[in-house]
């Protein structure tokens, strides 16, 4: 697991607490920052799927 993964997860997940928070109390604000959060993990995720892609062709090309 790369750094853009574990950024990706880590976003992910407190976008989910605020989404949850910000539903539970109401606050529309907060929910859509949670939401946003979540959003930006999945790119953290694809950008480090992307990089793996690339690490794994160039190790296919090497051999």
């Amino acid at each position: 697991m790369d750094r853009e993964h574990v950024k990706g997860a880590a976003d992910k997940a407190k976008g989910a607490i605020k989404e949850g928070a910000g539903k539970l109390s109401g606050d529309k604000d907060m929910e859509t920052e949670g939401k946003l959060d979540k959003a930006k993990g999945s790119t953290h995720n694809a950008a480090g799927d992307m990089k793996d892609a690339v690490r794994d062709a160039a190790d296919a090309i090497k051999k």
